[in-house]
């Protein structure tokens, strides 16, 4: 009698430094490419995974969601403590394999996702940071907050992000997203002074939180007026943006279902 397969999540987080991106790359470290060869290990068979998002190169996660199917059976035989060990010690250090979940059949870590939210870490004083020197943007500078929010706030909505995209994945493919909150915040970590600018939405196209920042961190710094957000919202042109702000920063932080 054949089993029906089951489906499963795992709640991930990683330090991005080492990994070429999330998905799979032949002859290259990746965060899914060590999963799924964790997955074989466990269940001695190919183990296809979905992720809510894919991270690019240098990007972290502390709430990465990544979904799977085996047969009940399969994972029954070992205790959930116990796959969690495997899998964290079959895969990359910094990789951190945090909870599974049995969710129901057919469940999609991407498609049935509601929203992402993604954070973004700058480091504005002018001495470099020790402890968040690898998980934040040093821009060495006071930044104008009030404008970068005033800037951020023709964002909200649902709008064509194509300018906010890398020009080679934009095209022949809709890039209408709907971003619910752009938030801007000083907080402390361990002790040291960052920006945080926290950006939800219910899908992101390929860098456009990376984009979003350094298009927001010209008008902090001056060098643009707030408004000019709007102008390259409705430009439609990658070329009409900031430069990307760089990946270290970035951290997709949780997603919701």
């Amino acid at each position: 009698m054949q089993v029906e397969p089951a489906t499963y999540s795992i709640e991930v987080a990683y330090d991005g430094a080492p990994f070429a991106g999330f998905a799979r790359q032949p002859g290259q470290c990746t965060v899914q490419g060590q999963l799924e060869r964790a997955l074989e290990l466990i269940f001695r068979h190919p183990v296809e995974t979905t992720c809510a998002g894919r991270t690019d190169a240098g990007v972290h996660a502390l709430g990465q969601v990544v979904s799977f199917d085996v047969r009940v059976d399969e994972m029954k035989v070992r205790s959930l403590h116990s796959f969690l060990r495997s899998m964290n010690a079959l895969t990359d250090d910094g990789i951190s394999v945090r909870r599974v979940d049995l969710r129901d059949t057919g469940f999609s870590a991407r498609f049935d996702a509601r929203f992402r939210e993604y954070r973004y870490f700058i480091c504005q004083q002018v001495a470099p940071p020790i402890f968040t020197k690898l998980f934040s943007w040093h821009v060495a500078q006071p930044l104008d907050v009030g404008a970068m929010r005033a800037g951020a706030a023709h964002l909200i909505g649902e709008h064509d992000f194509k300018s906010f995209c890398m020009a080679a994945c934009a095209e022949g493919k809709p890039t209408c997203r709907n971003v619910s909150r752009i938030e801007l915040a000083d907080v402390e970590v361990m002790g040291e002074p960052v920006l945080q600018i926290t950006v939800v939405g219910n899908a992101f196209l390929h860098s456009m939180v990376r984009t979003i920042i350094g298009t927001l961190v010209l008008v902090g710094r001056g060098k643009r007026e707030p408004d000019w957000v709007r102008k390259v919202l409705a430009a439609c042109d990658r070329t009409a943006a900031g430069e990307n702000a760089p990946a270290q920063g970035l951290v997709l932080w949780r997603v919701g279902y």
